[in-house]
Formats: structure tokens, sequence, C-alpha cells
């Protein structure tokens, strides 16, 4: 018996650069941190409200999305806690 394969969706990560400034002072700098999406796009507000969530921050001023860029490569995350995280 032949088993047919259905076709596997293509998962997509976001690459970017950011810059958070915090409201009591200080600040938090990343470059090339992936963060797992939903869909192939994703704009830079919904991008900076993932990443406050997902990271978990608070007293957060200002987020600054220096670069972004779209890959096709799988999902680090299990389905469960991507969906915990984007909720």
């Amino acid at each position: 018996m032949n088993a047919v394969l259905a076709p596997v969706a293509p998962e997509y990560r976001v690459v970017f650069d950011f810059d958070i400034t915090f409201d009591n002072g200080g600040g938090l700098q990343g470059q090339d941190f992936r963060l797992d999406i939903e869909g192939d796009d994703i704009d830079d507000i919904a991008l900076a409200e993932y990443l406050v969530r997902d990271l978990r921050l608070l007293a957060v001023e200002r987020v600054r999305i220096l670069r972004k860029a779209i890959v096709v490569e799988a999902h680090r995350r299990p389905e469960g806690l991507r969906r915990q995280v984007a909720a």
C-alpha cells in the first residue's frame, strides 16, 4: 500500500535587530534575533508587541525594530507554546 503524504506548509521565522528603551532607565538590544511567526509577514508594531510579550518585559517605553527579514525556516517552539505567546 502506498501512503500519500500531505504537503507540508512552509513555516516562517522573522530575523531582526531591535532596540528597547525602558521607562525606568536602561535598555536592551538584540541582533539577528529570531522568532517563529504565523504566516509570511509581520508588521513592526505587531513584532514589537510579540517581542515584549515573549521576553516578558515590563516598563517598556519604546521598541524600535531596526532591521527585519522573513525566512522560511522550521519553527523551534512547540506549537502549544507558540499559541500561548501569540495570544
